[in-house]
């Protein structure tokens, strides 16, 4: 969401931003200067929308002199009964496969989906495919392992360490890989951002020491630290997108993911990076060699492929969708909001 408003700053919007809370949206959003109180919309537990409803008055607020609201995932849906009645364009970006469409969604003007396979959920909605916004020169990030200790390719998982992205298949992976390239440097790099499974994470970190698999912690400028892998593994057993994936092609670095969710439409099969069946250590330990053996020729692939994400262009496509009602505010107010 950062990525687009940074653009949309830059060609005229007026950008206000609100989130549930402290935390590193709203105050990316202050320091741009674009930051409002925070709006909390509640929780994900049972039973953990009733904020929502006690926010409809500030949220009607915020919104009144917009031209375009978006929405920006499944709980910011909960907001779209108090923007009943106004001009604004109310777009709601989803970013999960879901198992139930709420009846208040109807209420979107537009409805964007980050994948095919987060429309297909979607049903009945009618959504737009836009995928994500990635920056295509992301910021120089230093890793956290010592480079100059490097004899082989670095290989690693970036990312939640929680089931649902299983980046113990990697660790279990690991010894096929140095078996096949011999100096291989096998890294899982984030943590359990919201203590979801502890147990897993402890796991995770059990098994990687057994396995000579590096841990290190969460790291801020992800995108940058891609530069630094000579492939990518994301082994996920259920996933909408796969950011992390197009991030790491961006800046040609080549991937290896499951065949799951929306990944199949980041990863081109045997040009950018390979795909596997989830749940399965030894074909994903295949792949990677596969990978490691065809790195430049796959990285140039996965670079040029990328330049589908580049935020410049989500951002056409999402000015696009939004639709004549904001150009046109736009053009009588000098910019939209």
């Amino acid at each position: 969401m950062l990525r687009l408003l940074r653009e949309l700053a830059a060609r005229g919007w007026a950008v206000t931003v609100t989130a549930p809370g402290p935390g590193g949206v709203l105050e990316a959003a202050r320091a741009a200067g674009h930051g409002a109180e925070p709006l909390d919309l509640g929780g994900l537990e049972p039973g953990g929308g009733g904020p929502a409803v006690r926010a409809w008055p500030r949220a009607r607020a915020l919104a009144r002199e917009a031209d375009v609201v978006l929405l920006n995932g499944t709980v910011c849906g909960r907001a779209l009964p108090a923007l009943r009645g106004l001009p604004a364009r109310r777009v709601l970006s989803v970013h999960d496969v879901v198992e139930r469409v709420p009846r208040m969604w109807r209420g979107a003007d537009v409805v964007l989906a980050a994948s095919g396979a987060v429309a297909h959920s979607l049903a009945p909605l009618s959504a737009h495919v836009v995928h994500a916004p990635v920056d295509p020169d992301p910021p120089e990030a230093d890793p956290p392992w010592d480079r100059a200790a490097a004899t082989g390719p670095v290989v690693g998982f970036v990312g939640r360490v929680e089931p649902r992205k299983a980046p113990l298949d990697l660790v279990r992976a690991a010894p096929d890989v140095r078996r096949g390239a011999p100096g291989a440097r096998i890294v899982v790099v984030g943590d359990d951002p919201y203590a979801a499974d502890p147990a897993y994470a402890e796991r995770v970190e059990r098994e990687a020491r057994a396995a000579g698999v590096e841990r290190h912690g969460w790291v801020e400028n992800a995108p940058g630290l891609m530069r630094h892998l000579d492939v990518l593994v994301l082994p996920s057993r259920q996933e909408p997108f796969g950011t992390v994936l197009a991030e790491a092609m961006a800046v040609g670095t080549p991937v290896v993911a499951t065949r799951v969710g929306g990944l199949a439409e980041v990863v081109d099969d045997g040009v950018t990076g390979r795909l596997v069946e989830p749940g399965d250590p030894a074909a994903l330990g295949a792949a990677i060699l596969d990978v490691l053996a065809r790195r430049d020729e796959m990285g140039a692939a996965a670079r040029e492929r990328a330049r589908r994400f580049h935020t410049r262009l989500y951002a056409d496509r999402f000015e696009a969708l939004v639709g004549e009602g904001a150009t046109a505010a736009a053009r009588d107010a000098g910019g939209a909001r």
